[in-house]
């Protein structure tokens, strides 16, 4: 009988994800001392100890800031993460702030619980009080999104069908992404004339280094006086200073963001969220889900969907012996692997290669079955960064 996967978990993973794996071929638990990948939500692995024995670790959610990714690569370790099963959750959450940050609701609540214990009087202040909470409706507004990927596209896609007039911007936008837009959501002209024509805007984008400090003072510069600026996407995104000083000035009007620091909870110009895009059953369900069929699909198969380390790579099985092997990207290295299976007289039924930056994958079907030495043969290969086999189904 073969030996059982063994997935060591971290956090609470939702039990209609885990209920994927099947038992008669996988073992779950939180603690294996040789576990072949780790699942998990928002548990860093950055002061952990990754066993030499995983190769795959699965994010059940899209950020992967908490997993160590330079290592994990070296080591040979593919991450997958979960792109766009929480993109409802966040789109709803964003769809909220946008009211939030117009209606002044939230402020008006808070203010309101304030009248507790003044009995008879409350609705005569209730009446009195209202105006200070006054704000626009957001029918016939401009809505600059500027990221159009899962949750950017939903995003435009709902604010269009409540009335508002919307603008896209993502010079990198999928064709998935783009079949799936609105045909009224407008594209910018530029990142420039969307700053300048939008009311609200609203950041769709990840976090790296030509994202870090995105909205600076000078494209606050850009913006229309009293503009409402909301970031669910990541911390990190805005120079925070800059947006300090625009909100003090009143050229931003509000800041509604899911990433609350010591240093915002002061200002009631911003509206602070904690980080709940995708704080939903419905979401952690969708991560956990995806995150484990994407496991399941390497390690049974050794495809790869959804890496953020490794490149896309599928080939169906033919029934057979499958080797899984990673390497350098330089030059005469597929050469070299089919000369070692050459000269042990192993034949290739089928190959996928592909690359991704330094990186190359390879899945070869072979005719007939490979030795634990005939592989040690290939891992001596300078530049093979792993090799492994999936034998016959």
């Amino acid at each position: 009988m073969a030996a059982k996967f063994k997935i060591q978990t971290f956090d609470k993973i939702a039990s209609e994800g885990l209920k994927r794996f099947p038992m008669d071929s996988y073992e779950v638990a939180s603690e294996f001392s040789t576990p072949d990948a780790i699942l998990l939500r928002s548990f860093s692995l950055h002061n952990h100890a990754i066993p030499k024995s995983v190769k795959a670790i699965a994010r059940a959610g899209a950020g992967v800031n908490n997993i160590p990714i330079a290592q994990c690569t070296e080591q040979g370790i593919v991450v997958f993460n979960t792109p766009g099963a929480n993109a409802n959750a966040v789109k709803e959450l964003v769809l909220a702030s946008l009211f939030l940050s117009s209606r002044k609701i939230y402020q008006g609540i808070a203010w309101s619980q304030s009248l507790k214990g003044k009995g008879e009087e409350v609705p005569k202040l209730v009446e009195k009080g209202k105006s200070s909470f006054v704000g626009p409706e957001v029918l016939g507004k401009t809505l600059g999104v500027i990221g159009l990927g899962a949750i950017g596209m939903l995003v435009a896609n709902a604010a269009e069908s409540i009335g508002m007039r919307v603008i896209g911007y993502d010079p990198y936008i999928s064709i998935d992404a783009a079949w799936q837009l609105s045909k009224n959501v407008e594209k910018a002209r530029s990142l420039e004339a969307l700053l300048a024509e939008s009311d609200y805007i609203t950041l769709h984008v990840p976090l790296m280094d030509g994202t870090k400090g995105f909205i600076d003072k000078s494209k606050l510069a850009l913006m229309k006086d009293g503009v409402k600026i909301l970031n669910f996407a990541r911390e990190g995104l805005y120079n925070k200073a800059d947006v300090l000083n625009a909100l003090n000035s009143g050229k931003v009007s509000c800041l509604v963001t899911d990433f609350p620091e010591d240093d915002l909870l002061s200002n009631d110009r911003i509206i602070t969220v904690p980080h709940l895009g995708a704080s939903t059953p419905e979401s952690e369900t969708n991560c956990a889900m995806m995150a484990v069929d994407q496991l399941r699909n390497f390690l049974e198969d050794g495809n790869i969907k959804n890496s953020v380390n490794f490149p896309a790579a599928d080939m169906p099985r033919n029934g057979g012996s499958r080797i899984i092997i990673a390497n350098k990207n330089v030059p005469a290295m597929v050469g070299k692997i089919t000369n070692v299976l050459a000269e042990q007289n192993i034949n290739i039924s089928d190959m996928l290669n592909k690359h991704r930056d330094e990186l190359a994958y390879n899945i070869i079907d072979i005719d007939g079955s490979i030795s634990d030495e005939q592989v040690a043969r290939i891992r001596q290969i300078e530049g093979i960064i792993l090799a492994w086999v999936l034998h016959k189904k």
